[in-house]
């Protein structure tokens, strides 16, 4: 059977294969290094990397971003760094994050994506699970410094020199270098580099050595590792290809519609994927410009959205909630906003006008974002409920969760996938931990497919809330919750109910000084939500109380027995 957009190989295997990847129009250069070098000589002279405001503005071309990168990466070879070497990013976003992205790359080298959200535990499991030897790291972020925690971590990197590190507890670290302020710089000493010397180490090497290097890097070698965010435990490394990076990179203008040069932003780290993936993606394969901003910040973010005339921002509720709640909120010009997606509070701004909403899709860390997908452009083949057929390259079955045996069309079962940009596996995994015998990576996500190959996602199999004999997605109810004024957080969960099995029941930290009552949400969700799905309670927490995972993810079991200690406790006391 044929749709627009995924044959459907067996009915009774719900087996659906998206379209071949090289019919799939826009692809280009599949690796990192290709990539960047493709975007310049395209769009050499424009605008590609903002940061700062006013006098301490900067303003990178395509060019000049292919310069820096072209720097980092020369001096990683005279530094010694072979293929495959592993160089960890400690940073916020700022313009020496990408130009080591794209200089690791180039130089054949992997990098690694650390979060700047890591505990002093967090940051040591990190650097020892990435078996990184070299890090790049920015010396201090809002109260934390962490040259210094990596000084606790491992003393004998303060009697070391650079490149000469000996450990034990991070046997592969050889050589950090630290970054300061804007204008570069860092903290040097010991074992640690600072970035204007690590720099001008590259000046021995020759550019043609670099792009020798860049042009023995294949499509499927390497690209990059990032961690998952260890919801429920030890965050995961997950080893990403060159290809699984820029086919994505690529995609993204033809998923969203974007026919223009798109000046992007986002407010959350470039360690995650979905940012490094979208937010690039859709600035640079258009010709347009990355706005980045270090940390996320309601009124600085919103006086960059109206100073730099930004079309696309990426964040999540929570940072929508804050803009809300910010006193520039009012009199901001949002004017030029065209690209939002889960923007619902931000259009209900009087300056924006647009009828851009984002396209229904599916996805992971493990297949880069996105696998699943609508197109935006194509409005009559999208379906209430569905996130759209598989992408072109990609494979797509379900099957009974158990026996792993595919199930019919339009049975529900665990959504499996591959594809060009499903992960190579986890870091210390072998393969048949990673993917079933057909090399299938098997989510843990519940859904179904229809009779056109369009994929309709059931929720978490894990995390799924049973009340009443009914299956409750909790992000179903939270993306409900999000939507509300003066919620920062919401994490919906099941908890322990004789009558029910389980009740629905709404964690919420709301917005610092607003008020937001169990009535009102109560009633909100109840107009958007079967009856089964809306909470029974809605509880309220602090920041402090509400755990988060260093990539600000909430911990869900965590919040569970929270919820059910609150509850337990208000029984205990009526009693």
């Amino acid at each position: 059977m044929q749709s627009n957009h995924a044959t459907i190989a067996d009915a009774a295997q719900s087996l659906v294969l998206g379209p071949p990847l090289a019919e799939e129009a826009g692809q280009g250069a599949h690796t990192i290094g290709g990539y960047l070098r493709e975007v310049a000589s395209r769009f050499g002279p424009r605008e590609a990397v903002v940061a700062g405001k006013g006098a301490d503005r900067l303003s990178w071309s395509y060019d000049d971003l292919l310069t820096r990168s072209l720097e980092v990466a020369r001096a990683l070879v005279a530094c010694g760094l072979g293929k495959g070497g592993r160089v960890g990013i400690l940073m916020t976003n700022r313009p020496e994050f990408l130009s080591s992205l794209f200089g690791i790359a180039l130089a054949g080298g992997v990098p690694v994506a650390l979060s700047t959200f890591s505990t002093l535990q967090e940051l040591e499991y990190l650097v020892r699970a990435s078996e990184a030897s070299m890090i790049l790291v920015e010396q201090q972020v809002l109260k934390k410094d962490f040259g210094e925690m990596l000084r606790e971590l491992e003393p004998a990197i303060a009697g070391a020199q650079p490149g000469a590190l000996v450990s034990r507890r991070f046997p592969y670290l050889r050589h950090l270098v630290a970054i300061g302020g804007a204008a570069g710089g860092g903290a040097a000493g010991g074992a640690v580099e600072g970035w204007d010397s690590f720099l001008a180490r590259g000046t021995a090497i020759d550019e043609a050595t670099v792009l020798a290097r860049a042009d023995a890097v294949h499509p499927a070698d390497t690209g990059g590792i990032f961690f998952s965010s260890g919801t429920t435990s030890l965050p995961k490394g997950i080893v990403h290809s060159q290809r699984a990076f820029t086919i994505q990179w690529w995609r993204w203008p033809r998923i969203f519609a974007m026919r223009e040069p798109v000046r992007s932003w986002t407010g959350n780290g470039f360690f995650w994927s979905g940012n490094i993936s979208m937010v690039v993606g859709a600035a640079f394969s258009t010709g347009g410009a990355v706005v980045l901003q270090p940390m996320f910040e309601a009124d600085e973010a919103l006086e960059l959205i109206e100073r730099e005339r930004l079309t696309f921002i990426n964040g999540r509720p929570h940072q929508w909630a804050r803009f809300h709640a910010s006193p520039n909120w009012a009199g901001a010009d949002l004017s030029s906003l065209k690209y939002i997606p889960r923007g619902e509070m931000i259009w209900q701004h009087p300056t924006v006008d647009t009828d851009w909403d984002v396209p229904m899709s599916f996805g992971c860390t493990e297949t880069m974002t996105i696998c699943t997908s609508f197109e935006q452009s194509d409005q009559a083949s999208r379906l209430e409920g569905s996130f759209g057929s598989p992408l072109p390259g990609n494979v797509l079955k379900i099957v009974e969760p158990i026996s792993r045996r595919p199930v019919p069309v339009g049975e529900v079962g665990e959504m499996c996938i591959k594809g060009p940009t499903l992960m190579s596996g986890y870091l210390g995994k072998a393969p048949e931990e990673c993917f079933d015998a057909d090399g299938f990576f098997c989510t843990g996500d519940g859904g179904r497919i229809d009779e056109a190959g369009r994929f309709y996602w059931e929720g978490r199999l894990t995390d799924m809330i049973k009340t009443g004999g009914a299956n409750v997605a909790p992000v179903e109810v939270d993306d409900v919750i999000a939507r509300i004024p003066g919620v920062k957080r919401t994490q919906t969960v099941g908890v322990p109910d004789d009558l029910l099995g389980e009740m629905v029941v709404a964690c919420i930290v709301p917005v610092d000084g607003a008020t937001v009552l169990e009535a009102e949400v109560i009633a909100f969700c109840k107009g958007e939500l079967a009856s089964f799905k809306v909470p029974r309670r809605v509880l309220f927490f602090t920041d402090e109380e509400m755990a988060i995972t260093g990539s600000e993810k909430v911990k869900s079991s965590q919040v569970r027995e929270l919820a059910t200690r609150r509850l337990q406790g208000e029984t205990a006391t009526a009693g």
